[in-house]
């Protein structure tokens, strides 16, 4: 009997021993969420509902001195399955095909903003473009674009700062926000990424990283190294989240995803020292609680280029530097849901870009959900 009371007592404590094993383990490596689609669903068909019923009469969003916010939306209403035949889309299209310039733009007379709004006019119109009716205004805007980009046109050479990126459309120096939509508006025009209007695009691209390499021998590039991302090397450097003490110019959120995802759409493989570095940066700053780097700033456009890049590198799951596993789209999905306002908006409380305004915030929050399909 004492013989199998010890025999007893040793097969307990190996099992208290197991178990707690298999809790350890469990506590190392929590569940990972999956994708909830009733609530992208549900989260998506509010905004959409808010967006229709906020139209203007004469088809536009909030103002029609901006219509890139309109255009911004239309994409976002058409990425969100809303058919181009819908009254609201076909309306807003319509409107937009008003702003179609000589030159081949599409942007207000009197803007500032001429590449941000033929940027995203291609886009809408790419996205309505299923019979072919928007091919001629859309390789219009094309040619367009193309004199905007710093280059050989404005006597450039290529080892100049400004060189291949775009700027607002006047000759404002050109800065990473600007040349991302560019990227992305010939990508969608039917650009290949070996075009030379796009690799000139990643020359700027490369110079906007903070990684001293052979792509970015800038005076900035070695001061903080992170392998980040600021808005422009050009006309002295500048960075939304502000500079080192040594004049580094600092790597943030939205410029990080933003250049990542250009590259992708350049054709830059991802085993290259760039996108290594960007991802790299990422896992150290994984986060949907803030643009990181620039805090409340932002942030839905941010929400939009951060599910954009991840969405272009089909990313499934990402791992951060403290080595948690996050299923970014059911992530984004749930902080989203929690963010929406009882009508169906988004909106910024830091006014910063115009995020104060419901439409524009629900337009960034429906691109950013149009890419939380769960991955194939």
């Amino acid at each position: 009997m004492r013989a199998d009371q010890r025999t007893l007592n040793i097969s307990l404590v190996c099992l208290m021993i197991l178990s707690s094993i298999c809790l350890m383990a469990t506590a190392a490596e929590p569940e990972v969420i999956e994708v909830d689609l009733l609530t992208l669903k549900k989260t998506q068909m509010q905004g959409i509902n808010f967006l229709k019923n906020s139209q203007l009469d004469n088809g536009l969003w909030t103002t029609e001195t901006v219509p890139g916010i309109s255009a911004l939306i239309t994409t976002a209403l058409l990425e969100s399955g809303v058919p181009a035949g819908d009254p609201v889309v076909a309306k807003a299209l319509k409107r937009l095909e008003g702003y179609v310039q000589k030159d081949g733009g599409i942007y207000y007379t009197k803007s500032n903003h001429r590449n941000y709004e033929t940027c995203i006019s291609i886009m809408a119109f790419s996205s309505a473009n299923q019979g072919g009716q928007y091919t001629s205004i859309i390789k219009n805007a094309e040619k367009f674009l193309r004199g905007l980009q710093w280059d050989e046109g404005e006597g450039l050479e290529s080892s100049d700062t400004s060189f291949g990126g775009a700027g607002y459309g006047k000759h404002q120096r050109p800065d990473l926000s600007n040349t991302q939509y560019l990227i992305e508006a010939l990508r969608k025009a039917g650009v290949k990424s070996d075009d030379p209007a796009i690799q000139k695009a990643l020359v700027f691209v490369s110079r906007t990283q903070n990684l001293e390499s052979e792509f970015n021998t800038t005076p900035f590039s070695s001061k903080i190294n992170d392998g980040g991302f600021y808005y422009t090397p050009a006309a002295g450097g500048t960075s939304q989240a502000g500079n080192t003490p040594d004049g580094g110019l600092r790597s943030y959120g939205s410029m990080t995803y933003a250049g990542l995802k250009s590259m992708i759409y350049a054709g830059v493989d991802k085993n290259d020292k760039r996108v290594k570095a960007a991802n790299e940066w990422i896992r150290r700053h994984y986060s949907l609680k803030e643009n990181p780097g620039m805090g409340q700033m932002g942030l839905y456009y941010y929400f939009h280029t951060f599910a954009k890049a991840l969405d272009t590198m089909q990313v499934k799951e990402f791992k951060d530097a403290k080595g948690e596993i996050h299923n970014w789209r059911a992530e984004l999905i749930n902080h989203l849901a929690g963010l929406q306002q009882e009508n169906g908006s988004w909106t910024n409380k830091a006014e910063r870009w115009y995020e104060a305004d419901p439409n524009l915030a629900t337009a960034y929050a429906l691109l950013a959900l149009a890419h939380c399909q769960p991955a194939k």
